[in-house]
């Protein structure tokens, strides 16, 4: 059984279960990413789950069809948006979440496994419903390479997203003490990047899973 009861305990899924990991936008309950994946491991320290390559996801456009990051930065954020379905290119990519964290570490492979990167996602804490895990995304990220070293990622698009009014200062520095934790946590190389999740490999047996109609439905109950 999936989600949270009416107690408040969380009740965790099993490996193979199909949920949907989803973003909303800021401030709002509109959802604009949706890809469902299958869990791997989620245990009271560790939600990991698996999207397969070829999922079918949701991700926002522009109005006209095109492609957000073809929009140039000055408009990105104010320029009129929809959503569109569209298959995951590439590689699959493992997430991996620890409650409370505000990021979440994703891996990624290339063709024949050969491991690439880490990519920290920072990211209000998930909130569990019966059908997954909602979020925000702060912008800001992380890469993280096998020999250690780090850079930061979209530190344009985290400038843009405050001078556009999507971020307030106290938030925007609220989200540059998440990467300095982020940060500390890669240089002491802590869980997960000591783990050794870099060799996991999916059950051949899983399917990839389906993105249903309702994808964008209001999750009946939340749990922190």
């Amino acid at each position: 059984m999936t989600g949270a009861d009416g107690s408040g305990d969380i009740q965790h899924w099993a490996p193979g279960e199909h949920i949907l990991w989803r973003y909303r936008g800021i401030g709002t309950d509109e959802v604009h990413i949706c890809r469902p994946v299958t869990v791997v491991r989620d245990t009271p320290d560790l939600l990991a789950v698996w999207m397969a390559p070829g999922t079918e996801c949701v991700r926002p456009v522009l109005a006209d069809g095109t492609s957000v990051h073809d929009e140039p930065l000055a408009t990105r954020y104010t320029a009129p948006r929809t959503t569109e379905r569209a298959r995951w290119a590439g590689s699959g990519v493992l997430k991996l979440a620890r409650p409370g964290d505000p990021w979440s570490v994703w891996l990624f492979w290339e063709r024949g496994w050969r491991f690439r990167s880490w990519y920290v996602n920072l990211e209000e804490p998930r909130r569990r419903w019966a059908g997954g895990v909602d979020s925000e995304d702060h912008f800001l990220d992380i890469s993280v390479y096998p020999d250690r070293s780090w850079l930061w990622r979209d530190e344009d698009e985290f400038d843009e997203a405050q001078r556009a009014g999507l971020m307030s200062p106290d938030r925007a520095a609220r989200v540059r003490a998440a990467g300095a934790a982020a940060v500390a946590l890669v240089e002491s190389w802590g869980a997960p990047f000591r783990d050794g999740w870099e060799e996991w490999r999916p059950d051949p047996a899983w399917t990839v899973p389906a993105l249903p109609v309702d994808w964008d439905r209001t999750p009946a109950h939340t749990a922190p």
